[in-house]
């Protein structure tokens, strides 16, 4: 059956060829294990996990799991006080998107009332697990409206330093408010 739709499809050749190697592989595993009872006092387990061809583990991409960094409490992947500070210092604008797990917020765009011909964008990246002041980068977007429509204009060069400031500044507030508690 599969050889016919291979001659019928030529662009299932491939498909086909992959399902076959993959059984023919699957088929080979080179050794057989019989079945033996378990005897009483037998401490190995009732189920044997079978061995894969891939090696122990399977097929893993970026190492194994306990090589990876591991939260035991199951919370966020970065500094929870630069995260909550983050949201908190751009909570005025509408959000596009927030991972708390690699630590990216994203906002969209924003017009403020007093302007309404310019707007702006925030992108806010937490670099890690520690409160510290190189722990928050901050990329701001802005564009004015002309009459070939929004065009990027240039942000004064502190204006994503002082908005890092802002949030450093709410870090220290939040983690000083936990600490009193």
């Amino acid at each position: 059956m599969l050889a016919d739709l291979a001659r019928k499809r030529p662009q299932c050749r491939f498909a086909v060829a992959a399902l076959l190697t993959a059984f023919a592989l699957g088929a080979c595993t080179g050794e057989t294990k019989q079945y033996q009872p378990r005897q009483a006092g037998d401490t190995r387990p009732e189920f044997e996990e079978p061995e894969s061809i891939f090696g122990e583990g399977g097929l893993t991409f970026g190492g194994d799991e306990s090589s990876q960094p591991q939260d035991p409490t199951g919370g966020i992947g970065v500094n929870s006080f630069l995260w909550r500070a983050s949201l908190d210092t751009i909570s005025f604008m509408p959000l596009v998107s927030a991972d708390p797990f690699g630590g990216v917020i994203i906002t969209d765009w924003y017009s403020p009332p007093q302007s309404p011909e310019e707007r702006f964008k925030i992108n806010v990246y937490i670099l890690g697990r520690t409160l510290r002041a190189d722990g928050v980068r901050a990329a701001v977007f802005r564009q004015r409206q002309s009459s070939a429509g929004w065009v990027d204009a240039p942000v004064g060069s502190s204006t994503a330093t002082e908005l890092e400031n802002a949030i450093l500044t709410r870090a220290r507030q939040l983690r000083i408010a936990q600490i009193g508690e």
